[in-house]
């Protein structure tokens, strides 16, 4: 189960955000400011961080460029009123992952934590083997004995994801929320488009099969 700190000086939209949260299946920890948020990072482990920017004793801001300057990984999505393109280049320049104004969307909430852990969960495996053949996320190489082949890094990442759940039906939604973000300007015509491009450069192993699943998406299957 994710575990996720609600950094939020607001009582009542802290409670309204972790128990939408613990509903959808997580864990949930909260902190009143950026202080107390620090303590229970120090105590427990934390999947990803939610954090308002406006509180008391210590910002958002402040503790977002904390985290950063000890080279946490740790996903950080900033919730706050301020809406300022300013406001969100200097949230994105400190080191946030995401950015959401308030009053706050629950649906949307849950979709962009849902987003930024699974790309969390991606980036922090790196490497991914399937009998012989590996999957290299720092190179972006994908090998079997000698055959070694070099992708882009979207056409990587979606191949990644896809050989990572074996069998499980991803929507075109899903994968551009996760591998281009939530906010991109591409429709999911885009998806198709790399699949393609996928299928003819993987044609000669045998190891996987990306299938479409007429009106849902796409899956990858294993032979047996």
């Amino acid at each position: 189960m994710f575990r996720i700190l609600v950094v939020e000086d607001d009582k009542n939209l802290r409670k309204l955000m972790a128990a939408v949260l613990r509903q959808s299946g997580y864990e949930i920890l909260t902190a009143d400011d950026g202080h107390e948020a620090l303590v229970r990072l120090h105590d427990t482990h934390i999947d990803l961080l939610i954090s308002d920017i406006m509180m008391p004793n210590m910002s958002g801001y402040q503790l977002t460029k904390e985290l950063r300057r000890t080279r946490s990984e740790l996903p950080i999505l900033m919730v706050t009123a301020k809406e300022s393109m300013d406001d969100k280049r200097k949230g994105f320049l400190l080191g946030t992952d995401d950015y959401m104004v308030k009053p706050i969307d629950m649906d949307e909430l849950l979709l962009r934590v849902s987003a930024l852990l699974r790309r969390a969960r991606i980036s922090n495996e790196r490497r991914l083997s399937i009998g012989t053949l590996e999957l290299d996320y720092d190179t972006l190489n994908v090998r079997r004995g000698e055959l070694s082949m070099h992708l882009p890094v979207k056409e990587f990442m979606l191949l990644f994801k896809l050989l990572s759940y074996p069998e499980r039906i991803f929507t075109r939604r899903q994968l551009m929320d996760e591998i281009w973000g939530p906010d991109v300007e591409s429709d999911e015509r885009t998806v198709d488009v790399h699949i393609k491009r996928l299928r003819e450069k993987t044609s000669e192993f045998s190891e996987f099969e990306i299938q479409t699943v007429r009106g849902l998406g796409y899956r990858a299957e294993r032979p047996a």
